[in-house]
């Protein structure tokens, strides 16, 4: 049985890590490990063993025992069930270029509860064209359809310059939560979770961390 803290009550640093040892469990069942040591995912995963321990205790009811530590099987359920993984959440996605069509051709997004129902863009070239199953529809349609739909998240995946207005319609056809890869910030209601994506800062830390190993080389 999971826990029944409030998402809210977790930090966002514990949240963001827990989908790291979903996937690091996840590859253990597969191998046929039936328990796991907070101490062997700290050691794997490159994290403080007591970290780890405070972030499990947070999400699982079932403590790890001394000897024997987490069971596997059910530490998998705990997270799931705190995260949503459990219960796949269907989405739209608006913009179905290069990054659009890599989303939304990207299976493995259910394994973390999402379900890209539709995409929608403004190219003629791509409007009726089917992407892994994913049909593009005419980005007019976006409000009426997500309504009908009764999709709860939109993913933005446009020019900056047309992010706005995707919001603007996505909102209006009743989403509650975005994900925004645009390059911009986005002016939306109190009630409405974003996440934003910057690329742009990503690559900035990583150009910077990559100088400074280069640096200590020479």
């Amino acid at each position: 049985m999971g826990t029944n803290k409030e998402l809210t009550s977790i930090s966002k640093a514990t949240i963001g890590r827990l989908p790291a040892y979903h996937r690091y469990l996840k590859e253990k069942q597969a191998e046929g490990e039936r328990t796991i040591s907070s101490t062997a995912i700290a050691e794997d995963l490159h994290l403080n063993a007591v970290q780890v321990r405070k972030d499990l205790a947070l999400i699982s009811s079932t403590a790890g025992k001394p000897k024997r530590g987490f069971d596997v099987d059910e530490l998998i359920g705990d997270i799931d069930r705190f995260l949503g993984y459990d219960n796949v959440s269907d989405a739209v996605l608006v913009g179905a270029g290069g990054l659009g069509s890599a989303l939304v051709g990207y299976g493995g997004f259910k394994n973390y509860g999402l379900n890209i129902v539709a995409a929608f863009d403004t190219n003629p070239a791509l409007i009726g064209r089917s992407i892994k199953g994913v049909r593009v529809c005419d980005a007019r349609e976006l409000s009426s359809l997500v309504r009908r739909l009764n999709v709860r998240i939109g993913i933005i995946a446009v020019p900056k310059e047309a992010a706005q207005g995707a919001a603007d319609a996505l909102v209006e056809g009743g989403v509650r939560a975005i994900w925004n890869f645009a390059p911009v910030h986005l002016a939306l209601p109190e009630n409405i979770a974003v996440k934003n994506e910057d690329m742009a800062a990503s690559l900035a830390i990583l150009s910077k961390r990559l100088a400074e190993i280069l640096s200590h080389e020479k």
